[in-house]
């Protein structure tokens, strides 16, 4: 019986509309009005449903059809499934349109709390009916939601290799050590410098963590990481409090604590490429719409 009713299920769609809308207007005229089709055609679909299901749904009182016992039972049943068959269809069709619809967008950690506001804030200014869905994450994550499907786009620390990717320039990072640090007064150290120093690192599988590994090799020593986590706005107030120093970004943030000293690292190149990935599936209008914005607002303002 299971499988009768769903080898079915596309046939008595339209049935089952025209039992709703019949339904909730008790009047075959009515319904036939609001689904756009002549009375015949529902009158059909109707029949042809209790014929199906081998029960009577309605019963005539007066100009009116209610439901019987049957028809109630089935209505309470497909009611929401159907009201979530339509919202999915018109999500579909507004994805379409490059005015509305959702953009699933993923940006780095290493990016702070003002910059992706502010840059999203001026793209709602343009673009008021997209809706946006933010994730936030390290980049092999942001790499694999893209691949997965996961995401639309993301702003991705370095730029992935094996997606459609914008260059949107570089980021730099710097050692950064405690105010009353040996070293606080210095504009410049080379990283041989730092070999008997406790460092404040990102987890293992983070895309930091393994260049600082490997710059740290080139410069004869291993760091001796003694706090790991992934924030960098958390890591940056760790190194404040004298738990050690790090090697991260530039805070982009206003309210950067005034307990950190930075220095630029001498003698390599420690910068990272910031690229725009879509993911492999075909980017709707909206999503090429953000894409459009942060290419072009995204260096002015990390800048």
């Amino acid at each position: 019986m299971d499988e009768f009713y769903r080898g079915q299920t596309v046939d008595l769609m339209p049935s089952l509309v025209a039992f709703e809308v019949v339904a909730t207007t008790g009047h075959v005229t009515r319904g036939a009005q609001l689904l756009d089709v002549p009375q015949s055609s529902v009158s059909r679909r109707l029949h042809a449903l209790e014929k199906t299901l081998g029960v009577a749904l309605f019963v005539p009182a007066g100009r009116r059809l209610v439901l019987t016992a049957a028809g109630r039972e089935l209505l309470a049943r497909i009611r929401g499934p159907l009201r979530a068959i339509d919202q999915a269809l018109t999500a579909v069709v507004d994805d379409l349109d490059p005015d509305v619809g959702v953009v699933r967008f993923g940006f780095p950690l290493s990016l702070g709390p003002n910059l992706i506001p502010r840059m999203l804030a001026e793209f709602h200014d343009v673009a008021p009916g997209i809706r946006l869905v933010l994730r936030q994450a390290h980049g092999a994550e942001l790499v694999r939601c893209l691949r997965e499907g996961e995401l639309d786009l993301a702003i991705v620390i370095p730029a992935p290799v094996g997606l459609p990717t914008t260059p949107l320039g570089t980021q730099r990072v710097s050692l950064h050590v405690p105010r009353d640090h040996r070293l606080a007064h210095r504009k410049m150290i080379r990283l041989n410098e730092l070999a008997d120093e406790d460092f404040i690192a990102n987890p293992s599988t983070y895309h930091l963590r393994q260049e600082t590994r490997r710059w740290c090799a080139a410069a004869g020593f291993e760091p001796r990481v003694s706090v790991e986590i992934a924030d960098f706005e958390t890591m940056r107030s760790m190194v404040g409090r004298g738990l050690g120093v790090a090697i991260m970004p530039r805070s982009l943030e206003a309210g950067a604590p005034d307990d950190v000293a930075t220095l630029e690292l001498a003698n390599g190149d420690f910068t990272r490429s910031v690229g725009l990935a879509m993911s492999a599936a075909v980017a709707s209008p909206a999503a090429q719409r953000l894409q459009a914005h942060v290419r072009d607002r995204f260096p002015e303002i990390a800048d």
